[in-house]
C-alpha cells in the first residue's frame, strides 16, 4: 500500500492491545537463557570450527611482509586468511574501511587475517604465530589539529534562513561558546558474532545485525556475489546501538573463513578488538552562538560543528542536524565540516546529531536563561515555533514541546529549583536541577511483512525486523491481534531472516513505525481473504474475540481456512507528499536532579525525568524500557563515555569494559517516564512515530545543567570529570558558601 495521505479510521484504532502495557513475550526466552544468540546457535551448523581475527599493529601504513606458514602449521589450523589469498573484496554503503587490510592499513585493529582451527584456543594460539612486519606512516589523530582538512560532507549540508551575522551583531544578549564532545563506543552488550556456512554457492550467515537487507546487501558487495546467494539469520541481537548497522568483519571473515577451510565458521570479536576494529561515535568541536532581545526571544542562531573520519568517508557527525527544528528565529545558520582522520572509522551511534548536538545547543540555552536572568524552562517555551523555523513554511504535524516541558516541570517540582548555584544543599552536598529539551525525526522507511492464518486459528507473521532488545517481537504480535481481532497468545512471530519481507529494520528510530505499518497493511490483506473466503461483505465486517462479525452472523476466524491456510502480505511505501506537507518530528523534554559534594566534587545522579510525545505509544512498558535504558546512556555520555585516543599512535586506549567506563546499575537514580497522548495520522498508518533515540536527546545537557545548578561550574567539555571543575570548584563563590 502506498501511504500519502492522513490514515482514515482503522481496526487499530480500538486499542483493544495495542497502547496496552503487556510483557514481552520474547522475555521467558531471554531470562531463562534460551534465546539463541548468534555465536551460541551450534545447531544451525553441524561441524562449525572457530575463526581468530587479528588486527592491525598500526594505525596506518601497510604490510610490507607477513609470514604465516608457522601459523598454517599449528595444531588444529585450518585456514589462515589473509588480503592475498582472500581474493578480490569490495566496500559496503555503511562500513567504508575494508573488510581486511593489506598490504594497506586503513587504521588500528583493522583486520589484517583470520585464523581458522578446529576449536577457539587453538585459533588464537597460532595467531600468536603470525609474524607481521610494518611501514608506518605519520597520521592524523587529533580533531583539534585537523582543520586544514575540512571539507563538507553530503550527510550535512549548510542550512540558512535570514541575515544570522547582522542578527547577532546586532542582538542585545549573546552567547557564543565552544563545546566538544568526545569519540564514544557503541559497547553494547554481545559482542561481533557471526557462524558462516556455505553450501555450493549459497552462504547462510547466522549472525548479529540490526539491518538485514542491509546486511546482505553490504555483504554481497564486499563479497562480489549476488545479493540472492546470501541468506541472514538474526533472531536475537543483544544490543546494537547503530553499531551493528549491517555487515562488520565479523560477518565478512567468517564468510571468508567457511570458504577456504570447507567447513563452517565460528567467528566472534573479542571486547578489546571492538572499538577499534568496528565503528564508532566521532568526536564534536561546535559552536553555538545565539542572540535574543532583553525578553528571552531569539534573534539569531548558529550552530558549527567539526567531526573527523577516514580519508574518502562521507559520515560526519550530523551535531546540528536538530538546530533548524528546535527553537524559533528568523535568522539562523547550520555548518557542519568533516576533517580527515586516520582512526577507526566513525558511523552511526544512538540518535546521531541530536545526541551529541544537543550536548552544545541546550547548555547553550541554559547558558543565555542566565543572562537573562530568566527560568530555563520559560526560555525555551518562549520560544516554541508551531511552524517549521528552518523554512519559514511547513506546520508541524504535531509538536507537544511546550506540553512536555509545563508537564515535565510540574511533576518534577521544578517551581521550588533555587536560580542561584550552589543555593541548596543537603548536608555536605550541593543540590541542583537541570532540564532540556528533547527532539528527534519522525522517520519512516518502506517495509514489508506477511500474516498467514492457519486451520488453528494462529497468526502467523513473517518479517526480516530485528529485535535489538526494543521490544519488536511484542508490538508486533499486538499489532497483529489488535487488526485480526485474536489474543496475543494465538500469535506468532518470526524476525530477522532474508526470507521473509523486507523491512527498514531497527535503525534510526524507524522501526516501530515502519513495521508496525507493514504489519498492519498484511493484515488488511489477511482480513479480505478471511471475508472472500467466508462470503462477508468488507464493509460490514468486525473482528473480534477469534471472530468475524457481518451481517448479523458470528462465525470463527478459523473457519476461513476450511480449504487450507490464508496468507496476507503487502508492504507500506511512504510517499512524500506528507513530509512535504508537515514537519515530522518527535519531541520531549528531561529533566536532572544531581549531588554534588561540596568537598571532594563527587557527583551523583538523584532523580530523572522523561516526558515524551511520539505518536501512539504501541507498548508503554517496553516504550518506558528502551527511554529509561536512553537515559542511562546519556548519563554515561555526561559523565564517564570516552574513548580515549593515544595521539601518537592513533588508536583508542580503553578499548574494553574494565576502562570504558558506562553507567552501572548504581550510578542510576529514580528514572520516571511520562507518555503524553498524541496520535499522528500523518507519520504512518499506525499514527506511530517511535522512541528509541527521543530517550537519549538532551540528557546530557540537563545533567550538564543541573550540575551548574548545583555547584556553579560550567564545564563545556564532554564528559564532565572531576579534572576539567574541581579547581573551579574550589574557587566558585556558591561552593565556598556550601561548605561553610
Amino acid at each position: 500500500m502506498k501511504f500519502e495521505t492522513a490514515a482514515s479510521p482503522n481496526p487499530i484504532d480500538r486499542m483493544r492491545l495495542v497502547g496496552k502495557p503487556v510483557d514481552r513475550i520474547d522475555g521467558p526466552l531471554k531470562t531463562t537463557g534460551s534465546a539463541p544468540y548468534a555465536f551460541e546457535r551450534s545447531d544451525v551448523a553441524p561441524g562449525a570450527v572457530y575463526g581468530h581475527i587479528v588486527g592491525a599493529a598500526i594505525a596506518k601504513g601497510r604490510i610490507v611482509r607477513m609470514e604465516i606458514g608457522d601459523a598454517e602449521k599449528a595444531p588444529g589450523v585450518l585456514a589462515v586468511v589473509t588480503a592475498v589469498n582472500a581474493g578480490k573484496l569490495g566496500i559496503g554503503d555503511f562500513v567504508r574501511a575494508p573488510a581486511l587490510g593489506g598490504p594497506d592499513v586503513a587504521h588500528y585493529h583493522q583486520a589484517i587475517a583470520l585464523v581458522v582451527a578446529e576449536s577457539l584456543e587453538q585459533a588464537r594460539a597460532a595467531a600468536s604465530l603470525l609474524i607481521v612486519e610494518y611501514d608506518r606512516d605519520e597520521g592524523a589523530f587529533d580533531l583539534a589539529l585537523s582543520q586544514g582538512t575540512d571539507r563538507t560532507s553530503p550527510m550535512a549540508p549548510d542550512q540558512s534562513r535570514g541575515d544570522f551575522a547582522s542578527a547577532f551583531a546586532a542582538a542585545p544578549v549573546k552567547v557564543d561558546q565552544l563545546y566538544t564532545t568526545p569519540d564514544q563506543s557503541h559497547m553494547m552488550m554481545e559482542p561481533y558474532a557471526t557462524i558462516a556456512a556455505w553450501s555450493e554457492n549459497r552462504l547462510t550467515v547466522w549472525t548479529s545485525v540490526q539491518t538485514v537487507d542491509w546486511g546482505r546487501r553490504d555483504l554481497a558487495k564486499i563479497l562480489g556475489i549476488p545479493k540472492d546467494s546470501i541468506r541472514i539469520s538474526t533472531p536475537y541481537v543483544g544490543g546494537g546501538f547503530g553499531g551493528k548497522a549491517s555487515a562488520m568483519s565479523d560477518v565478512v571473515l567468517a564468510s571468508l573463513g567457511a570458504r577456504a577451510a570447507g567447513r563452517p565458521v565460528k567467528v566472534a570479536l573479542p571486547r578489546p578488538l571492538m572499538a577499534n576494529n568496528t565503528v564508532h561515535r566521532p568526536a564534536t568541536i561546535q559552536r553555538v552562538r545565539i542572540g535574543a532581545d532583553r525578553d528571552g526571544r531569539i534573534l539569531a542562531i548558529g550552530h558549527e560543528t567539526r567531526s573527523g573520519n577516514l580519508p574518502g568517508h562521507f559520515f560526519t557527525e550530523p551535531a546540528t542536524i536538530q538546530t533548524p527544528s528546535l527553537y524559533a528565529g528568523d535568522n539562523r545558520f547550520t555548518q557542519a565540516r568533516l576533517s580527515i582522520l586516520d582512526l577507526p572509522e566513525g558511523s552511526s551511534m544512538r540518535a546521531p546529531g541530536e545526541a551529541t548536538g544537543m550536548m552544545a545547543l541546550e547548555v547553550a540555552m541554559d547558558e543565555l536563561a542566565e543572562q537573562l536572568d530568566m527560568d530555563p524552562v520559560e526560555l525555551r517555551i518562549r520560544n516554541d515555533a508551531q511552524v517549521h523555523p528552518g523554512d519559514g513554511k511547513r506546520p508541524f504535524s504535531s509538536r507537544k514541546l511546550v506540553e512536555a516541558l509545563r508537564t515535565g516541570a510540574e511533576r518534577f517540582g521544578w517551581a521550588s529549583r533555587n536560580r542561584r548555584p550552589g543555593a541548596v544543599r543537603d548536608g555536605a552536598w550541593m543540590i541542583g536541577m537541570g532540564v532540556a529539551s528533547a527532539i528527534r525525526g519522525a522517520r519512516t522507511r518502506d517495509s514489508g511483512a506477511r500474516v498467514i492464518l492457519d486451520a488453528d486459528g494462529i497468526v502467523t507473521v513473517e518479517t526480516d525486523m530485528t529485535d535489538i532488545g526494543t521490544g519488536s517481537y511484542t508490538i508486533i504480535a499486538q499489532t497483529a491481534a489488535e487488526m485480526m481481532g485474536v489474543d496475543l497468545d494465538k500469535v506468532v512471530v518470526r524476525l530477522g531472516d532474508s526470507d521473509y519481507p523486507v523491512t527498514v529494520g531497527s535503525v534510526g528510530q524507524r522501526g516501530a513505525a515502519s513495521v508496525s505499518s507493514a504489519v498492519y497493511a498484511a493484515c488488511l490483506k489477511l482480513r479480505e481473504a478471511v471475508l472472500l473466503a467466508l462470503g462477508f461483505p468488507a464493509s460490514e465486517a468486525e473482528f473480534a474475540e477469534g471472530f468475524v462479525n457481518a451481517g448479523g452472523k458470528r462465525i470463527a476466524l478459523d473457519q476461513a481456512t476450511r480449504n487450507g491456510p490464508l496468507t496476507g502480505e503487502d508492504k507500506v511505501e511512504f510517499g512524500t507528499t506528507l513530509s512535504q506537507q508537515y514537519a515530522q518530528e518527535t519531541f520531549g523534554a528531561h529533566f536532572v536532579e544531581v549531588a554534588v559534594h561540596s568537598l571532594t566534587g563527587e557527583v551523583r545522579g538523584r532523580r530523572m525525568l522523561a516526558v515524551c510525545a511520539a505518536g501512539r505509544i504501541l507498548n508503554p512498558k517496553t516504550a518506558r524500557s528502551q527511554v529509561i535504558g536512553a537515559m542511562t546512556m546519556g548519563v554515561g555520555a555526561a559523565l564517564t563515555e570516552e574513548l580515549a585516543v593515544d595521539k601518537r599512535f592513533g588508536f583508542f586506549v580503553n578499548h574494553d569494559l574494565a576502562s570504558y567506563e558506562v553507567p552501572v546499575h548504581a550510578d542510576i537514580p529514580h528514572q520516571d517516564v511520562i507518555f503524553l497522548e498524541e496520535h499522528d495520522p500523518t507519520v504512518s498508518p499506525t499514527k506511530v512515530k517511535g522512541i528509541g533515540e527521543l530517550g537519549l536527546s538532551g540528557v546530557a545537557a540537563a545533567v550538564a545543567n543541573a550540575i551548574y545548578n548545583a555547584a556553579g561550574v560550567r564545564v563545556r567539555d564532554y564528559p564532565i570529570t572531576l579534572d576539567k571543575y574541581l579547581q573551579q570548584l574550589g574557587r566558585s563563590d556558591a561552593a565556598a558558601e556550601a561548605r561553610t
